[in-house]
């Protein structure tokens, strides 16, 4: 928590969420390694291609992600969390490009494009080889079925999610950190057990967030709680852009300049800009027509009648060159 909140810039930040549909679980479950793999890759790279584009953002950007394989009441839920500043650096790395206040990327772009790269790299691990099917996934060892099943995710809309954290930043990191280094489920939320049964609190996000209590089997809580074993050595954060283990201290310093560097500018050029539109407007509006050299006076108004339009009230003035009393 603490060297991530070090990491931090000093812009507006977005926490997007990255989930596969229920149909591929059962799969993702007995291709671990495999498929939160394929999960990391499309997501990254939906996030770094889309704001490449010009059409959206045009920059490169830097992020975090964390797998989280749960939900609230321990079922299996494959989902990746993103944590973004919300811009990026131009191509050439010499300034800062900001999102529109507010919104990062659009949510619908995201997902169309992170479904089909999941699926093309699903259908490619299949045909090298890489996936396995047992017990009841059996039947997906069938060509003909394994593509059926790739046909009906891609007909679904698939779950993206985006939105400015609220509380900032910092309250998403420490939410993410309280996952990083154990499974599923902390002490504080187990209640207690008592013949043969464990009893835990889950919030229910489907009523208003409520903190209810379920009991379950031991034997129940514990096929729930090994569903969330990640394989050995799987890397469960993952940075990527700008802060990529490979070149995150120079591009987070780039970062801070070109962002330092754009304030002073915008400060010193909205200035320059304000005193030269006070420039020109007194320069421009005065000077006469006609000759190009006098100072037009105003020596008299109508006052307007009722409704009027802007265009026709500037033409109400009686005007003097002062070049030429006539």
């Amino acid at each position: 928590m603490q060297e991530r909140a070090a990491e931090l810039l000093p812009v507006e930040y977005f926490h997007v969420v990255f989930t596969i549909p229920e149909q591929l679980a059962p799969l993702a479950l007995q291709n671990k390694r495999v498929i939160y793999g394929l999960l990391f890759r499309a997501a990254s790279q939906t996030l770094l291609e889309i704001a490449a584009d010009q059409k959206h953002l045009g920059a490169v950007i830097g992020f975090l992600a964390v797998l989280h394989t749960w939900g609230q009441a321990l079922q299996h839920h494959p989902h990746v969390h993103c944590v973004i500043p919300g811009g990026g650096l131009s191509a050439d790395h010499s300034r800062w490009v900001s999102c529109r206040e507010g919104f990062f990327l659009p949510v619908k772009v995201l997902s169309r494009l992170f479904r089909g790269k999941f699926v093309a790299y699903l259908r490619d691990a299949n045909e090298q080889g890489r996936l396995v099917f047992h017990g009841r996934l059996e039947y997906l060892a069938r060509t003909e079925q394994f593509a059926r099943l790739l046909r009906d995710v891609s007909n679904t809309e698939w779950v993206v999610y985006s939105k400015r954290p609220f509380g900032g930043p910092k309250r998403v990191l420490k939410y993410l950190a309280r996952y990083t280094h154990r499974v599923a489920i902390s002490n504080q939320r187990l209640v207690g057990l008592a013949n043969g049964q464990v009893t835990f609190k889950w919030k229910d996000y489907a009523d208003g967030n409520t903190v209810k209590e379920m009991t379950l089997s031991v034997k129940e809580f514990t096929r729930r709680f090994l569903l969330h074993i990640l394989p050995r050595g799987f890397v469960r954060i993952r940075h990527y852009g700008f802060l990529a283990n490979r070149c995150r201290r120079e591009r987070l310093e780039c970062c801070r300049n070109v962002l330092h560097r754009g304030t002073n500018q915008v400060s010193l050029q909205g200035a320059s800009n304000e005193a030269e539109n006070q420039g020109d407007t007194e320069d421009q509006s005065c000077l006469c027509p006609a000759c190009g050299q006098g100072r037009l006076m105003i020596v008299e108004r109508f006052q307007p009648q009722g409704l009027f339009h802007p265009a026709v009230f500037r033409d109400r003035f009686v005007l003097a060159c002062s070049s030429d009393s006539s």
